[in-house]
């Protein structure tokens, strides 16, 4: 069984996928969901934090709310989702936590104050956590992902993308493939022994 959980309705079916309408940004959200899953299924095997939002401004002019939302959203949901998610996996004594970082962490692109913070701040969150969680067997790693074309990506000045792309050792936009092969990686029964790592894409450090 596949969850998702979107501010939208589910843009796909299948009988095996599960989906919960709920603003991540929201921790009341957040624990109607988690109260619901908990009386559709038992346990968890993989938590994937890949819920972002991105208002790039410069701090002068960053509204106060939009700071706020950046924040909710890519730092704390992703805490309070592992939470949570940790107790149903500490029945089975294993789980894989796996949180989508960014290139912004370490280029620390102007406009993006708050984003690359919250970013930073996922990337310690998940070591922190992959100590706490380590004695039930759950590893949380972590996914720098370079620029990939989504709605949020499409928010910001082609331009200005291209330019910071151009600047990388392996000058491309990412692709769903170059996601997955590190989320499968991180996911895998293999990768038990590895946890509190942070792998980025593109050939960013």
């Amino acid at each position: 069984m596949v969850i998702g959980i979107a501010r939208g309705e589910a843009t796909c079916t299948h009988e095996h996928y599960l989906h919960y309408c709920a603003d991540i940004g929201q921790p009341a959200e957040l624990q109607r969901v988690f109260s619901l899953l908990r009386q559709t299924v038992k346990t968890l095997d993989i938590v994937i934090n890949n819920a972002a939002v991105l208002t790039s401004q410069y701090a002068m002019i960053m509204p106060a709310s939009a700071a706020q939302a950046m924040v909710n959203v890519n730092l704390l949901a992703p805490f309070l989702v592992t939470r949570e998610a940790a107790k149903l996996m500490r029945k089975t004594h294993s789980g894989r936590i796996i949180n989508i970082s960014s290139m912004a962490v370490s280029l620390e692109p102007e406009g993006d104050s708050v984003y690359a913070a919250c970013k930073a701040g996922l990337t310690t969150l998940s070591n922190v956590l992959a100590k706490e969680l380590a004695s039930i067997n759950v590893t949380c790693n972590t996914l720098g992902i370079t620029a990939i074309d989504t709605g949020m990506l499409r928010q910001l000045p082609r331009d200005k993308i291209d330019a910071v792309i151009s600047r990388l050792p392996i000058p491309r936009y990412a692709t769903a493939d170059d996601i997955l092969n590190v989320v499968d990686f991180f996911a895998s029964e293999s990768s038990g022994y590895i946890t509190a790592q942070t792998i980025y894409l593109g050939g960013v450090h």
